[in-house]
């Protein structure tokens, strides 16, 4: 079905455990069924979800070898009689591989199910920059528009408005008409206000809470904090009434948090838990839908950090985990060895 040859150069790994545990050799191409699609990835990039999912602290099928990797930006080789819209030649990006069960990207090719797979859009054709952005942009547009059910005029609260994450949600946030404040240093103030925040409070500032409340006295509709620090005694009290607190980080740090549950229940506050690996097709298509008129532009302005070929897969995560300097800020991309 197609003219790939039989083997192909992949990280992968064939037992859970730390970054050292990732091989690099060669795999079979993958072979597609009827609904799936055949792409060659032109850049992949490294989540802090693929150590979850390498380490095992995220428990997810991992048929071994199993590649790792779960967002791509490629072209298409070949596609299945099913896999209705897609040709040859097609530039693609998808941000669901990687677990599941589903083989992950970092390889010469890559099997997707067409469901999992959409087209570039022409703003997004520098791949680097295009595949940075797609978890950070996926993952703010469901926190908001899915679980947080946001509505044109409430405030919103990015706790980490400068991250990438934060910058796509402060970004996605204002877009949709809400009011946004951000948490965040000093020196970031200007880059979240570029980016939707209409205001800024030092994360560090012990008066922090107390100056959040002086900002938004009627309460927060929406909080949202991207470092996993749920403060929840000190925050649930400036929320408004049936407020919504999306977590979407916190793995490990943030287990034993203490639940103002008088608090939360007297106002409706929902808390609402988000992993984007939970996120089924139809909301991915959605987001996706949402999203893809900004990858790859400075409307999301994703940081992007060390760009490293796959066969330093291992590298890219032992940086990611902060065992090895990353010799630049922002986010870790893999390309295909030259």
């Amino acid at each position: 079905m197609c003219s790939a040859p039989a083997g192909m150069p992949a990280a992968f790994i064939e037992r859970l455990g730390g970054p050292d545990v990732i091989r690099y050799g060669t795999l079979p191409v993958p072979a597609i069924g009827g609904t799936d699609v055949l792409v060659r990835p032109e850049a992949v990039a490294v989540d802090p979800v693929d150590a979850f999912v390498r380490s095992g602290a995220y428990r997810t099928s991992t048929p071994f070898p199993f590649v790792l990797g779960r967002d791509l930006v490629g072209t298409v080789v070949a596609a299945g009689a099913g896999a209705a819209g897609f040709r040859p030649g097609d530039r693609v990006w998808c941000g669901s591989l990687g677990h599941a069960g589903r083989q992950g990207a970092t390889s010469g090719f890559a099997a997707v199910a067409a469901d999992r797979l959409y087209p570039l859009p022409d703003a997004g054709r520098d791949p680097v920059a295009a595949v940075a952005a797609v978890h950070p942009a996926l993952t703010a547009w469901l926190a908001l528009h899915r679980h947080a059910d946001l509505v044109a005029g409430e405030t919103v609260l990015v706790g980490g408005g400068a991250g990438n994450v934060g910058t796509a949600l402060l970004r996605l946030a204002a877009d949709a008409g809400a009011r946004v404040l951000a948490t965040a240093r000093p020196d970031d103030f200007d880059r979240c206000r570029r980016h939707g925040a209409a205001d800024c409070v030092d994360y560090r500032d012990p008066d922090r809470y107390a100056r959040i409340e002086a900002l938004a006295p009627d309460g927060v509709q929406v909080w949202i904090d991207t470092s996993g620090r749920h403060d929840l005694p000190a925050t649930v009290p400036l929320l408004a009434h049936r407020a919504r607190v999306v977590l979407l980080a916190g793995l490990g740090d943030a287990a034993d948090v203490p639940l103002p549950v008088g608090a939360v229940y007297t106002r409706d506050v929902r808390l609402v838990g988000f992993a984007i690996s939970n996120a089924g097709t139809a909301e991915l298509a959605a987001a996706a839908r949402g999203v893809a008129a900004l990858l790859g532009t400075d409307r999301l302005a994703v940081r992007v950090g060390p760009v490293l070929p796959f066969g330093q897969a291992a590298r890219a995560h032992r940086m990611l985990a902060g065992t090895e300097p990353r010799p630049a800020p922002g986010r870790i991309v893999l390309v295909p060895d030259a």
